[in-house]
């Protein structure tokens, strides 16, 4: 199975390959279209600007080849600024699009609470864990705690919804579509949990 990291210049690449490596999982890490159009599986990371991601996959022709691989039915999972990509658009750049595979929008986190929302949090399950979409948590509990560091958050079309946090107000934690599964934590930062994650899409998530 070829497991295809894609590099944009925007992503904790390093780490997320690590954690594959600690699960016994090959990856490449790339920005080659090439290479991500030969690939079993997708991991889409993400940090900082939503915008400047934005840009940076553009500038890399990315974008239309992300979109033909979801089309495809390749499984894809989106860590982070990664997750929030997937929707329209983002309140931290007004006027430039998302992928807008997922319809929603990512909203700034607003209220007496601190930004940016960094460290352990709970992650609960509001479905049915036997249905498909699940498949990514399997093993884990509802209520698991895993890593965060965010400012914005994604608020995507109901149906979308996969698992939710509560920080200041309960909001979108993990999203699912067809082949796409996303989570706003970071899952190689969240330990025994985290590696759960990582193992689950690779063997289970199809």
């Amino acid at each position: 199975m070829k497991v295809v990291i894609v590099d944009y210049g925007m992503g904790n690449l390093g780490s997320v390959k690590n954690v594959l490596i600690k699960a016994g999982i090959n990856a490449v890490i790339t920005e080659s279209k090439e290479i991500i159009r030969k690939a079993d599986k997708l991991i889409f990371p993400g940090v900082g600007h939503f915008g400047e991601c934005v840009r940076q996959l553009r500038k890399r022709e990315l974008v239309s080849v992300i979109k033909e691989m979801i089309k495809r039915g390749v499984p894809i999972l989106g860590i982070c600024v990664g997750m929030q990509l997937l929707l329209e658009e983002s309140e931290e750049a007004p006027g430039l699009k998302g992928l807008g595979v997922i319809k929603g929008k990512v909203k700034k986190f607003k209220g007496e609470i601190v930004i940016p929302h960094m460290g352990w949090r709970k992650v609960r399950f509001p479905g049915n864990r036997r249905e498909k979409k699940y498949r990514l948590f399997s093993g884990t509990k509802d209520n698991n705690f895993f890593y965060f560091a965010h400012s914005y958050y994604c608020v995507p079309e109901k149906k979308a919804v996969l698992a939710v946090t509560d920080y200041g107000k309960e909001y979108v934690s993990a999203m699912y579509k067809d082949n796409i599964w996303a989570v706003q934590f970071h899952p190689e930062k969240s330990q025994s949990a985290g590696l759960k994650i990582i193992e689950n899409f690779v063997q289970y998530c199809k």
